[in-house]
């Protein structure tokens, strides 16, 4: 029963991401820019390693994804002062209107997707995911300290 729950939340995930990217393909961004935007966004400044791995991707990968986004002027790299290594990633004033159009399209695919369910219903299935995250990192955790 557990078991068949976490199925139906990924898969609920995977549908979300599916209409999302689908709906962000009109603007030209694939899935992978997108994250990187709307990550950005709430966070600027971040390393190019630090960003890596908060998406869980290859820093490699990243570093491919974020050439592009540097080309269409949307990201630009700035030299880390504390490390001449390493770069920080910030958003250009061009990124400014594609990630306004990126929220708008969240916000109305979420109203769409969660239609029918009150304010108080979807505060308690977000503090009830909140926990089984929190679960789910302890376990990591726990068993790194094993390892």
């Amino acid at each position: 029963m557990k078991a068949d729950l976490a199925w139906e939340i990924g898969e609920t995930a995977h549908a979300l991401r599916r209409y999302f990217n689908r709906r962000v393909h009109q603007l030209g961004v694939t899935r992978a820019q997108w994250r990187v935007l709307v990550v950005l966004g709430r966070e600027p400044g971040l390393k190019q390693v630090a960003l890596a791995d908060r998406l869980d991707i290859e820093p490699i990968t990243l570093s491919r994804i974020v050439d592009r986004l540097e080309q269409s002027g949307l990201v630009a790299r700035k030299p880390d002062p504390a490390d001449r290594r390493a770069w920080r990633l910030e958003l250009t004033a061009e990124a400014a209107p594609l990630r306004a159009q990126l929220i708008e399209l969240a916000n109305e695919m979420a109203s769409e997707a969660f239609e029918g369910l009150a304010p108080d219903e979807i505060a308690r299935l977000r503090a009830q995911l909140a926990s089984v995250r929190g679960r789910i990192s302890e376990q990591e955790e726990a068993r790194r300290a094993v390892a």
